[in-house]
């Protein structure tokens, strides 16, 4: 049986679908010519590059799984795809770790204007050294503050578990109803129960001083006008789940306005091509979509992508 890795995969994950039997392609086909290619495949793994539509699943009857390596399917018509007895797998928690210590990439630069820092020490350092750290002399400590949570899932609970690391508050929102406490694996094998609360999405929006969100973009974004309203003057935005959970628009506004101090944005409405004033503005901690981009996530995510695929392909 063959497989294409059409967004590549770890190559501990592509070892063990080899030693199983399988051939891998790591070769990328373009989207547009999956359509005449991908049924010479009996399986297709994703990331968040390729699309697999109803049009592509209905041309490519020999497909059997399709796989993403990674927690959303927004790229993927999962649904249809099933109900044509085709297998649909992801890997939801190899990359949350590392989605949750991205987001404190973003915090951590935000509090110290690292962002900013990082862009004129190069070209000023030398001569306005003084005036930069006078710039930059008004950095906050996250311990004690409050952060809140968006989406209490995987990800969200890990990214909870680092701010309970560091001394913060947590709150969080979910549809569903969710634990009053999360438990911290520290140093030594030590285990600790840490209370966390679950609100509602208007108290959070009021109460907490950074706010991290982690749920996927339905029919409109998460934050939009009317939430924009609520926030908490000074508040810190940060987006590691799919682009225009937070209007673009809006946020561009609010912190031209101060209402938000600053944002770490991982993920764009645009993507690959996102707009320039967002990625230009001084108040914008940027990375481009590498939530899940570490070694150690990418193996995981490689190796349970693996197991999935062979425990699916093979019955």
């Amino acid at each position: 049986m063959r497989i294409l890795a059409n967004d590549g995969i770890d190559p501990v994950g592509k070892r063990i679908l080899e030693e199983a039997g399988f051939e891998v392609d790591t070769n990328h086909i373009p989207q547009e010519e999956l359509i005449t290619r991908l049924n010479a495949y009996d399986a297709i793994t994703v990331r968040s590059a390729t699309k697999v539509r109803q049009p592509l699943i209905d041309a490519c009857p020999n497909i059997k799984v399709i796989g993403r390596g990674g927690v959303g399917m927004d790229n993927i018509d999962v649904d249809y795809a099933r109900s044509k007895g085709i297998a649909v797998v992801n890997t939801p928690a190899a990359s949350s770790h590392s989605v949750g210590e991205l987001v404190f990439a973003h915090l951590l630069n935000g509090v110290r204007f690292l962002y900013d820092s990082n862009r004129k020490m190069p070209i000023e350092g030398d001569t306005k050294f003084g005036a930069l750290k006078k710039a930059y002399g008004a950095g906050v400590e996250l311990k004690g503050k409050t952060i809140g949570v968006v989406g209490f899932g995987r990800i969200g609970r890990e990214t909870a578990k680092i701010a309970l690391g560091l001394g913060m508050d947590v709150v969080y929102y979910d549809l569903f109803e969710g634990p009053k406490s999360l438990s911290l694996d520290l140093s030594g094998g030590l285990k600790v129960d840490v209370p966390v609360k679950q609100v509602e999405k208007d108290e959070l929006l009021r109460t907490s001083d950074f706010i991290s969100l982690h749920v996927p973009f339905l029919d409109k974004p998460f934050i939009g006008e009317e939430e924009f309203a609520l926030l908490k003057d000074g508040v810190a935005l940060v987006n590691a789940s799919r682009g225009g959970v937070i209007d673009e628009e809006g946020l561009l506004k609010a912190l031209d306005a101060g209402k938000v101090s600053f944002a770490g944005i991982d993920v764009f409405e645009n993507e690959p091509t996102p707009r320039k004033s967002l990625l230009s503005h001084p108040k914008v901690s940027l990375t481009p979509h590498i939530g899940a981009a570490t070694n150690e996530a990418q193996e995981r995510i490689g190796e349970e992508l693996a197991s999935l695929l062979i425990e699916n392909l093979k019955k």
